[in-house]
C-alpha cells in the first residue's frame, strides 16, 4: 500500500479543564453532523484551569459555522499534515527520520495502526513546513 500524505487545517478550541469540558465542545458538533477523524485533548499547564481541543477536519460552510459556534476555529500557527498507509514495524521511524533529515521540525505527532493500516497525524509551524513534509512524506 502506498502512502498518502495530504495538508490539512487545524481546527482548536480552548476548553475548561474538568470534567466534561471537551464533551461539550465535541457535543455541539456531533448535532451539527460534523464527522470528526482526528480528536486530541490536552491540558494547558501554563493555563491552570484551561485545556486544549484540537480537531479535525472541517469541512464545509455549515461544519465551519459549527465549530465557530463551539468556540472551535482554524488557527494559522499550526499547520498539519494527514498521513495514511499500510502498517509496519519502524514505519514512525521512517517518518521522523525522513522529517529530520529534511531539516524539517515538528511540533506534535501523533500515530495509530488499526489492523494492517496506520494514519498519523502531524503538527508543523509553518505552511512551508507541513507543504514540504507532505511532499516528502508521499515518497517514503
Amino acid at each position: 500500500m502506498t502512502i498518502k500524505a495530504t495538508r490539512n487545517d487545524v481546527w482548536i478550541a480552548t476548553i475548561e479543564d474538568r470534567a466534561g469540558g471537551a464533551a461539550a465542545v465535541l457535543e455541539s458538533l456531533a448535532r451539527a453532523k460534523v464527522n470528526l477523524e482526528m480528536v486530541f485533548a490536552r491540558r494547558l499547564p501554563e493555563q491552570p484551569g484551561k485545556g486544549m481541543l484540537i480537531v479535525g477536519p472541517i469541512k464545509g460552510k455549515k461544519a465551519e459555522a459549527a465549530a465557530l459556534a463551539a468556540g472551535v476555529a482554524r488557527t494559522g500557527v499550526i499547520h498539519g499534515v494527514r498521513v495514511e498507509g499500510g502498517d509496519k514495524p519502524g514505519l514512525g521511524a521512517k517518518i521522523a527520520r525522513a522529517l529530520g533529515d529534511a531539516g524539517i521540525s515538528f511540533r506534535g505527532l501523533s500515530a495509530h495502526a488499526i489492523g494492517k493500516k496506520f494514519v498519523c497525524n502531524i503538527a508543523l509551524d509553518s505552511a512551508e513546513d507541513a507543504t514540504r513534509a507532505a511532499a516528502l512524506l508521499k515518497k517514503l
